[in-house]
């Protein structure tokens, strides 16, 4: 038998309510992140429509933040983006999916501006976001999009793919996009390549065209083409510059 001071659920649960509602203020006192995941679990009681529009609120607090982020300052990220993720993924993509795909495109949609202020050597940061991407494809079968428009948001994402952040992205859609979710990027990702103008982007675009017709030689499958693509991006990230390079390698 457990001791009575063992932290567990039932020697915590016999604490009573108000002594575990003291305790959990003192703790949260100075502890921002502790204290933004009592808001989230306080604004479920009402209903997970007001979970979302909490997160929508700290989305776009985060986004608009500017400051440098070091190593030394960098947990505190690490634990807002997990507190905001794990919200997304499971107070408000298990009840309504579609306001949770919205949800989880918005937060990777944060990747970039984040990246570009935050020492991400460890990579700490970029294993939520590739964590994201998984739950993005499971909330996105849940949701039942139609495939044009998830090959849409798809398309995108992966042409702002700055960090590496939506590499495995065509590989966990591919459920949810299915043939014709797949077929619909492919004409996309060509027509792009037909339109590029400038020198980078053309060379940049014809790598995307080889890639895609590589897949589709393949069979078009939902891998190959992921496999196509994750190799273009690592060229194009060749030619970025020596910083782009080294932000490029501490995201894979």
């Amino acid at each position: 038998m457990a001791s009575k001071k063992t932290l567990n659920e039932n020697n915590l649960e016999a604490l009573g309510a108000k002594r575990l509602a003291e305790l959990l203020i003192e703790i949260s006192a100075g502890n921002v992140a502790a204290k933004r995941l009592l808001r989230l679990e306080l604004a479920g009681e009402d209903s997970p429509g007001e979970v979302a529009k909490e997160i929508r609120k700290r989305l776009t607090t985060i986004a608009r933040s500017r400051s440098f982020i070091d190593w030394q300052n960098r947990r505190a990220l690490v634990d807002d983006l997990e507190t905001q993720r794990r919200a997304i993924a499971d107070r408000v993509a298990k009840r309504y999916p579609a306001d949770g795909l919205e949800l989880m495109w918005r937060f990777l949609d944060l990747a970039k501006s984040v990246f570009d202020r935050c020492d991400d050597s460890s990579g700490t940061v970029s294993g939520i976001f590739y964590t994201a991407c998984g739950d993005l494809g499971h909330i996105a079968q849940a949701a039942k999009v139609a495939p044009s428009e998830l090959a849409d948001h798809t398309f995108h994402a992966l042409i702002s793919n700055d960090y590496g952040q939506f590499d495995g992205l065509i590989e966990v859609l591919t459920p949810a996009l299915g043939q014709e979710g797949l077929e619909y990027l492919k004409q996309r990702m060509i027509a792009l390549s037909k339109g590029a103008g400038s020198k980078t982007g053309g060379q940049r675009s014809a790598s995307h065209r080889l890639g895609i017709e590589r897949a589709h030689l393949r069979g078009r499958s939902g891998r190959a083409f992921s496999r196509q693509y994750r190799a273009v991006g690592v060229e194009r990230n060749r030619r970025c510059s020596g910083r782009c390079r080294r932000l490029y390698r501490s995201v894979r």
